[in-house]
């Protein structure tokens, strides 16, 4: 059985998008220490975090509820709680994660459609 490598990339795409969106209103309420990008660029960081969660987000709807996308919203939200919630200033990690995550869904999801995989 192959391993759906879309399913992985989309979960942490949608996840570690989610918590680079939320850490920082609850990193305010905790006093959790913000980053030097959170803390001065947090438009640029909400941007990415959007963008992280939109090339997920596709890929659920593509696939539909039935096909997986529902795992995949569950599973995405568990790992922004945890790496949220956890890691607390860890969390900030979420800012090379979840591009990183997108650019290999994105360059993955388009290899398989024009069938190179």
């Amino acid at each position: 059985m192959p391993i759906d490598i879309l399913f992985f990339l989309a979960i942490g795409a949608i996840g570690w998008g989610l918590s680079l969106a939320f850490y920082r209103p609850v990193a305010r309420i905790a006093g959790w220490p913000l980053g030097t990008a959170q803390a001065q660029l947090p438009a640029l960081t909400l941007l990415v975090a959007l963008a992280s969660i939109a090339a997920g987000l596709a890929l659920v709807v593509a696939r539909g509820p039935l096909n997986g996308g529902i795992v995949i919203l569950i599973f995405a939200v568990g790992l922004a709680v945890f790496w949220s919630g956890f890691l607390r200033v860890g969390a900030q990690s979420a800012l090379l994660l979840a591009p990183l995550s997108t650019f290999a869904l994105l360059g993955t999801w388009t290899a398989a459609v024009s069938g190179y995989i």
